[in-house]
């Protein structure tokens, strides 16, 4: 069990049923899953393939290309074409990646002063990007074939039923959070 993991179960469960109020104990809320996602400007397979090897050293898990819904002529896209790459962490990989984020790529990124919270937020998730990748340790070993990555965008989805469980359920865990 993740240190993480432990912490929700063991304070922040009870924390929030001492501030919010429920009837069943699935209702509380928790962390379901977290989604990483690299949306690709240029639709080169070299750029494909580095993304989402960046992704699978990020995260131990293997990555799926994402393709396009619908051709756009503008973006001189097919449908079908792969235009970016992602991956879903759940349980434990989810824990692991936040407690990484938390002691490891927050500290290191620069002129970090927490995630932004936008005033029309989803109630069960937060998103988020990440520009500078390198402050991820896998990725800075081989810093010359990750240096030009596109931004990552991190989603961090719960079950909360309102903002206001979203936020303390966030801040509990510990994310450095702007309002």
């Amino acid at each position: 069990m993740n240190i993480l993991e432990n912490y929700y179960k063991k304070v922040i469960k009870h924390d929030l049923l001492n501030k919010f109020f429920y009837n069943r104990i699935e209702d509380i809320p928790e962390l379901k899953k977290i989604v990483l996602n690299f949306g690709c400007k240029s639709f080169d397979i070299r750029n494909l393939a580095v993304s989402l090897l960046s992704l699978e050293l990020i995260t131990g898990q293997k990555g799926v290309l994402t393709k396009s819904k619908r051709a756009n002529i503008l973006l001189k896209i097919r449908k079908g074409n792969p235009v970016g790459c992602m991956v879903v962490l759940k349980k434990n990989k989810m824990y692991t990646f936040t407690f990484k984020l938390l002691i490891d790529v927050f500290p290191n990124l620069r002129d970090f002063r927490g995630i932004p919270v936008a005033k029309k937020l989803n109630m069960t998730s937060l998103s988020f990007t990440l520009t500078d990748l390198i402050s991820f340790k896998e990725l800075e070993k081989q810093f010359y074939l990750f240096s030009n990555l596109p931004p990552l965008n991190v989603t961090f989805v719960t079950n909360a039923r309102s903002k206001k469980e979203l936020l303390y359920l966030l801040n509990s865990l510990k994310l450095p959070l702007i309002s």
